[in-house]
């Protein structure tokens, strides 16, 4: 788990690789009760919609890079802000890549503010996104002056 004290600009987000199923895409979308067709109907998918292959949700791409931050915050931050915005379809059969970097720290809000992607096999930016987290203070911490407790 990271520590606040420890977070700086520029530092990287562990990237993490997703290889969606068709078994999982319709799992997804069945939570999400989404029926379009070109997450599960491969015919229909090519034929009517004119995409190559089946559709990965750009929905489901979004959990993704939120499971990228607060994998990397763990348990030490509550995510607060979050946004992204798919530029780029992308395909059953590829392998999809999370990452991102911090850009902001604000020691007085204790809140870090990171940019995040999804990269396609290419190493093209499909999805780009950007979170918040505001981190708690760790006991072993010192208390920023001006506190009074360590949760101030």
């Amino acid at each position: 788990m990271i520590s606040f004290t420890d977070v700086n600009v520029g530092d990287a987000i562990a990237e993490r690789s997703f290889s969606a199923s068709n078994v999982s895409l319709f799992l997804y979308n069945a939570i999400i009760w989404n029926a379009h067709r070109i997450h599960y109907d491969e015919p229909y998918t090519q034929q009517v919609e004119r995409h190559p292959a089946i559709v990965i949700d750009g929905p489901l791409q979004g959990d993704w890079l939120s499971q990228c931050a607060l994998n990397w915050a763990g348990d030490a931050a509550d995510l607060v802000n979050f946004r992204y915005r798919n530029s780029t379809a992308a395909y059953l059969g590829e392998t999809l890549i999370t990452g991102g970097t911090v850009v902001e720290v604000d020691q007085s809000a204790r809140q870090v503010r990171v940019e995040l992607f999804v990269k396609n096999q290419k190493g093209e930016v499909i999805t780009p996104g950007e979170a918040t987290l505001r981190f708690s203070q760790s006991p072993n911490e010192p208390v920023a002056p001006g506190n009074t407790t360590a949760d101030s």
